[in-house]
This record gives structure tokens, C-alpha cells and sequence, in this order.
């Protein structure tokens, strides 16, 4: 049974006005108004009966505005309603235009919405609340978005019949016509992600999709030798240089003696990525023909090595940690079930972590700003055997924002971008959008951050810009002095994973976002963008506090937060270098299409790798249950330091790796560099500039101007334990220089933090 209803408006008047603006300008100015409605398709599995219908009615109308839930579309309900919710945007007619009553108009209506094969997050939450209900037949239900489109009656270029008059007006004449006849593809940019959702030509009948997942199949590296690994390398996105190739082909052919499958191709140009690994930074250097002494990475360990001082963990796990109090805080009775709050005293230490997302940023701003702040949230609560998180930061470096209507004197208007990059006003604003969404689904105060844009020719024709755009994410928690270390691995260990399920998302990132600009094309860039969903994130995220809690008692011996290369990488991370046996048709999917390269390789998020002992795994489920978080055991350490990949659909193994060979042993690759002589100027400021003129130019700056459309859009003080946020004063108009947390809502210790960046210094 297949069911539709209707809820208006999908978009509400300030969001509607700004679509309605952006269509006028980018793509037609002969729009009238755009009109909106939700449509809910429902899988129900066998016929709901009256009750039950009533209870889904209920559940997905709004309780004071059932005049806007139906059972039939508003869009197509009747002509007459076109020209009554028109003039509600009043507004869009005062300049001159005729009102639509005086007026013949036409419209046409257009619906996107989730990919078939794609289960959303919301569709997950709203099963769960239908079961918990007592609606047990719902097996699925797809919010989609509908569009109807109303321009004046002179657009002429459309396909359908031109409406004569008012009066001759009729549901035939204004009858839905297809996107197609309008230039789609520009409109649909506007209003959906074409990675997870698509168009729907006609009213969804099923979410059946004959999708066929593609078969595992042997790479003929044997047979055909390295030019076949650097076709797939193309043809898949791997990122593989000539180094890889090279040595690849050595370990398969010579050492291993068979040919790689392609899921391992691509496991291991994702896990052994630059992103992954930072080669270069281990690498030796080569300068001017002359070997450096020491490795990039051994320079910026060296302070450590000098003077360790309050340093808890550094260089070796998800985040860093400084030493902090004994504090007095308040934890549950029996964690993981409804009980009382107790005081404790326990030792907390302040841990700190902090990444860049650019490439996921710079080719999707709002999914990959969100994602980025939800794998850095990861990375905290994945510290030791499981952390706190407190707080986040953010920053965002772009290039010439371009202001359409705000011309800046030092723009340089000739400078263009890379077609699978957004600009940077996109990125500033939609970026900035994406991280302060996840923060406030999430429920993590944002309390600092900046921002600035920079773009320059130089007289030698030289430019310098932030092209590739910086999406800077920062976190601070607390850790628990007892739970620090990850303990040791043994055979029988269960490898376990929790959090969303696995989708076609996030595929290839970590060879994406190695690689030198203008190496891969846009489909694969795109493809390599994950989504995110706060709300799982917050749902693992209390089953992690609940075995933090736990103390000594804690059944998590090793957590890993799941990021680019996606079990591929985490999986290997987590089990080296005992190694382990797993199985690929244990991981849950969100998506039955996925093929077993895809379960593999792709980073759908929200996901962390655990090792329970076997005794406590029951445990452990049972705070995911309790969370209705999704959670697998998909294998068992073995000891025999090989990472086996199990299909039990037909006995496969479509990895099988020695651990020590692509991951422990590997040696350094080596990078050779020549030194290049800055051509260096004097200083030479604007001839005739006046005092008045200098001040109006860095007044418009936007590191030194407003912040407001970054701080007044965040969360800057949920958790009661943020005593400094962004803003300062009564009016909380100036930045703060400093935010300041607290360990405990009982004590005076915590946590200060500071970001400073001066990198236009560096330039001159």
C-alpha cells in the first residue's frame, strides 16, 4: 500500500521571497510567485486500517494548522487558489506591476526529492516515532518537495496551452506541466542536492529501484601489467601516483603473487591517501638536490619531544589532550538506564582537536562545512576509550567574495574558478550555514572562530587567492583520566560498528581531496562529498557518555571515529595490527543497491569502529537500543595480522591484505622540491587614497566588519558550561578575544582558548 499526503507550506514566506528573488534574477524575470507544498510518500506495507490512519494523520499534520494538511495537493487543487495565495507576496507587485487578479498568469509545478535507493535520515526518524506509535506496517516513508512556478502570462516559451483570460481560467488550463519545460536544470541547482535527491517526473508508486549493484571483478594487473592500475586509477578517482603504481604492482605481482581485486584497488587508494597517510609530511625531502635532515612531521613533533610538560596525548590518537583537575561533576547512578544523578570526583583533562575541510567545502559548502564539523565531533567523543564533547570553533578562508550590487575597489572581477568549485560567497555563507545547522541539531555551543576573504594580482602577474577554499573546525571536550589510554587488542575481540547506516555517499574522498586541482572530474568530486545527519550523531554520541560514565567499568577498548576511505580505512586503523576477519553482509545499509566496493569504501557518516570484549558486547547493545542507535558486530580480531573481507553471499573474500604491507611497513616516499626566489617589492600603497577612502575599504573587510551573519545563526551557550562565548558586552555586539569553558557546573576550573592567524604577513 502506497500512500500520499500533503502538508503546505515546504517553504516558509522569508525562505519562499528569497527563492522567488533568486529565480527573478538568475533564471527568469517574468516569475510571479513560487508556491510550495511538502508531499509525504508513505510505504505501509499492507493496508492501514482507520485508526491507524488517523494516528499517521496525526503524527504528520501540524496540530494547530490541519486546514494545511490534505489528502490531495494544494498545488493542483484548484485554479481560483493561484490567484488568491498570489497576492500574499504583495510585495513582489508594488514596482509597477499589475496585480495577478488584473492579470493572466501561468504555472507550472515541479517535485524533488530523495533518491529512491537513498533511505534519508529523516525518513529514519519518522519510522521510528510510526513504530513506536504502533504503526508497525510503515516501512518507509520520503518527505519530497513540490514546486509550482506562476509567471505572468507573456512567457510564451513554454510548452502547454497560453490561458486567454481570467474568466476561461480552468483546472485543465493551469494543469501541473512537467519540469522539462522550464530551464530545469538551473531551477533544480536552486532547490536540491543532486546527490541524494532527484526530480520525481511523476507521483512516486514505489521505492523500488531495479538498481543492480555491480559485481567485485579481478584487476588483470598480471596479465596486462601497470597500465591497467593507472587506468582504473583514472577511471575510479584512486589518486594513485607513479610511486603507488609502482609499488602496487611490486606487492601484488611479486610478493603477493596474485591479481588485486577492485575493491582493494580502491581500499587502498583511499585509506593510503595523502589525505590518510600525509605522505609528504613523513616523506623524505629532497631541496635543491639536497636530502633535508629531518621529516616535516619530526620538525613539528620536535617541541613535544623537548619538553612534554602538561602534555596527556599528542601525535597518536583522534585528538590532543592537556593535563586538567580533579573536579567535582554529577554522572548517572546506573549509566545507560533511567536512574538518579550522583556527585563524583573524578579527573578530567581537556582535550582539544581541530581539522580543515576544504575539498568537501569547496565543492558542496553547506554538506561539507556540516560533515566537517560532525567528523571533527567524532574525533572528540573517539579519544582514548571514549570522551566528552563540550564546544566547537570555526573559521572559513575565501577568495574575492564578488557581492553582486558591492563592488570593492581590490576585487580583480577577471579572476574565474574552477567549474566543480562554488565561489567564495558561496562558500562563505553557505559553508558558515552548514556548520552552525549541524552545531544547533547537534547541540554544541560554537563559541569562536573567523573569518576573512583575500585576492590579489601581484605586479609580477602572480595570483594569490584561496581558491581551493580553508573550512577550519575546532573542538574542545574533557576525557576521563582513567579511560586515556586504548587497551590492547586480543584474539576474539569483537569489532563492532554503530551509527547510521551505509549509503552511497562520501565515495572517494580521501583520494579527492589528495589530489592536485584539475586531476579528477566534477562527477567524482561530487560523489566524494559526504551528508550528514546531527541527530544520529547525537544519538551515538550518548551511547559513547553512557560508557564513558562507565569509568573502569567502560566496555569500549578501542574507538575510532570513521572518515575518509570509510571502513577501509577505519576497520584497518582499528584492528592493527592484530588484523581481523570480517563480514561485509554484517554492515548495516541504508541502501540495498550498494555493491561490496561501495559497503567498503564509501564515508556515510555518523559512524564509529569499536572493539568491545565479546563478554560485554551484549551491554553495549543494549545502550544502542536504548538510543535507537543502529549497531553490528561485523567481525573478530583473528591475531594472524591479515584483513580479510568476507561476502557470505557467495564465500568471497574480496580483501585479503597483509596489514604490515599496506598499512605498518610501508616506506617513505620520497619528494623531490626546487627553492623558488620570492620577487620581492616594496610596500606600495593606493596613489591619492584619502584618509576617509583607506578607512571605508577596511571597515568593508570582512575580518574586520559585522560577524553577526556568523554568530546571530549559532547555538553559543547550550551545556551550561560555557562561561566566555563569542560575543562580549551588554549589547553582545564586540568578539570576544578569548572563550572560555568550565570543567563542571560546580567548579572553578577549565579551559581557555584562543585562535590567532596572520597569513597575509607572510605574503608581504
Amino acid at each position: 500500500m502506497f500512500l500520499h499526503f500533503y502538508r503546505k507550506p515546504a517553504l516558509l514566506l522569508e525562505k519562499k521571497d528569497n527563492l522567488v528573488s533568486l529565480v527573478k534574477r538568475t533564471i527568469s524575470p517574468d516569475i510571479i510567485d513560487i508556491q510550495t507544498e511538502y508531499c509525504f510518500n508513505i510505504d505501509a506495507g499492507d493496508a492501514l486500517t482507520q485508526e491507524e490512519l488517523e494516528i499517521l494523520h496525526w503524527l504528520l499534520s501540524e496540530t494547530f494548522e490541519l486546514e494545511n494538511f490534505s489528502a490531495e495537493s494544494f498545488l493542483t487543487h484548484q485554479s481560483e487558489d493561484v490567484i488568491a495565495r498570489s497576492r500574499a507576496t504583495k510585495q513582489s507587485y508594488d514596482s509597477g506591476i499589475a496585480s495577478p487578479s488584473a492579470r493572466n498568469d501561468s504555472a507550472i509545478i515541479g517535485e524533488v526529492g530523495p533518491r529512491m535507493n537513498f533511505t534519508t535520515a529523516w525518513s529514519t526518524n519518522a519510522v521510528s516515532v510510526c513504530h513506536t506509535c504502533g504503526l508497525t506496517k510503515i516501512k518507509r516513508i520520503e518527505r519530497s518537495r513540490r514546486y509550482k512556478l506562476i509567471f505572468e502570462e507573456r512567457v510564451r516559451g513554454f510548452k502547454g496551452s497560453r490561458i486567454q483570460d481570467k474568466k476561461s481560467q480552468s483546472l485543465e488550463s493551469l494543469a501541473p506541466r512537467p519540469l522539462n519545460s522550464f530551464p530545469s536544470e538551473a531551477f533544480l541547482e536552486l532547490i536540491h542536492d543532486r546527490m541524494t535527491e532527484c526530480p520525481y517526473p511523476e507521483p512516486l508508486i514505489t521505492f523500488e529501484t531495479g538498481i543492480k549493484p555491480e559485481p567485485v571483478f579481478i584487476v588483470p594487473l598480471i596479465e596486462e601489467g601497470k597500465e591497467t592500475l593507472r587506468k582504473i586509477n583514472s577511471e575510479m578517482g584512486l589518486g594513485l601516483d607513479d610511486w603507488d603504481i609502482e609499488y602496487y604492482y611490486k606487492l601484488f605481482v611479486h610478493t603477493i603473487g596474485r591479481n588485486p581485486t577492485n575493491v582493494e584497488c580502491f581500499d587502498l587508494g583511499q585509506s593510503n591517501s595523502e589525505h590518510s597517510r600525509h605522505w609528504f609530511f613523513k616523506g623524505r625531502l629532497i631541496i635543491d638536490s639536497k636530502e633535508m635532515p629531518y621529516a616535516l612531521m619530526d620538525i613539528i613533533k620536535q617541541p613535544l619531544r623537548k619538553n612534554i610538560n602538561n602534555s596527556i596525548i599528542a601525535f597518536k590518537d583522534n585528538s590532543s589532550a592537556i593535563r586538567g583537575h580533579e573536579i567535582v561533576t554529577i554522572i548517572p547512578e546506573h549509566p545507560g538506564k533511567p536512574c538518579r544523578f550522583q556527585d563524583a570526583r573524578l579527573t578530567y583533562h581537556i582535550l582539544f582537536t581541530a581539522e580543515t575541510h576544504n575539498f568537501p567545502t569547496g565543492v558542496a559548502p553547506f554538506p561539507g562545512a556540516e560533515t566537517g564539523t560532525g567528523g571533527r565531533i567524532r574525533d572528540v567523543h573517539a579519544t582514548g576509550r571514549g570522551s566528552l564533547v563540550v564546544a566547537g570553533t570555526a573559521a572559513y578562508c575565501v577568495g574575492n567574495l564578488r557581492i553582486p550590487g558591492y563592488p570593492l575597489a581590490w576585487e580583480d572581477t577577471s579572476f574565474e574558478y574552477p567549474s566543480n568549485l562554488a565561489t567564495p560567497l558561496q562558500i562563505e555563507i553557505e559553508a558558515s550555514n552548514g556548520a552552525s545547522d549541524y552545531g544547533n541539531k547537534f547541540g554544541e555551543p560554537v563559541i569562536q572562530g573567523f573569518t576573512r576573504s583575500f585576492g590579489l594580482r601581484l605586479p609580477d602577474g602572480t595570483r594569490r587567492e584561496w581558491i581551493k577554499p580553508m573550512m577550519f573546525t575546532g573542538g574542545i571536550g574533557q576525557i576521563d583520566n582513567r579511560l586515556v589510554e586504548k587497551g590492547a587488542l586480543y584474539k576474539g575481540m569483537f569489532v563492532v560498528k554503530i551509527g547510521g547506516p551505509a549509503y552511497r555517499i562520501g565515495i572517494g574522498g580521501g583520494a579527492a581531496s589528495s589530489m592536485i586541482q584539475g586531476e579528477n572530474i566534477a562527477e567524482l568530486d561530487f560523489s566524494a562529498v559526504q551528508r550528514g545527519d546531527a541527530e544520529m550523531e547525537q544519538k551515538v554520541n550518548r551511547v559513547i557518555r553512557a560508557c564513558v560514565e562507565m569509568g573502569d567499568e567502560n566496555p569500549v577498548i578501542s574507538i575510532h571515529d570513521q572518515g575518509a576511505g570509510g571502513n577501509s580505512n577505519v576497520i584497518k586503523e582499528i584492528i592493527y595490527p592484530a588484523g581481523a576477519m570480517i563480514s561485509v553482509r554484517n554492515i548495516l545499509l541504508g541502501d540495498e543497491t550498494l555493491s561490496v566496493l561501495e559497503i567498503w569504501g564509501a564515508e556515510y557518516q555518523e559512524n564509529n569502529a569499536l572493539l568491545i570484549k565479546a563478554e560485554r558486547a551484549e551491554m553495549f547493545l543494549d545502550f544502542c537500543r536504548r538510543e535507537k542507535v543502529p549497531c553490528s558486530v561485523i567481525g573478530v580480531i583473528t591475531g594472524d595480522g591479515f584483513i580479510v573481507l568476507y561476502d557470505a553471499d557467495d564465500g568471497s573474500t574480496p580483501v585479503n591484505l597483509d596489514l604490515s604491507k599496506v598499512l605498518g611497513e610501508m616506506p617513505q616516499k620520497t619528494f623531490h622540491l626546487e627553492r623558488i626566489e620570492p620577487k620581492l617589492e616594496l610596500l606600495k600603497l593606493p596613489v591619492g587614497i584619502t584618509v576617509e577612502e583607506a578607512l571605508k575599504r577596511v571597515l568593508r573587510l570582512v575580518s574586520v566588519g559585522s560577524k553577526r551573519f556568523l554568530t546571530n545563526k549559532v547555538d553559543r551557550s547550550v551545556t551550561g558550561l560555557i562561561v566566555q562565548q563569542q560575543c562580549v558586552g551588554p549589547l553582545q555586539l564586540t568578539l570576544s578575544n578569548v572563550a572560555v569553558t568550565s570543567q563542571s557546573h560546580f567548579g572553578l576550573t577549565g579551559a581557555a582558548l584562543s585562535i590567532g592567524e596572520q597569513p597575509l604577513k607572510g605574503l608581504i
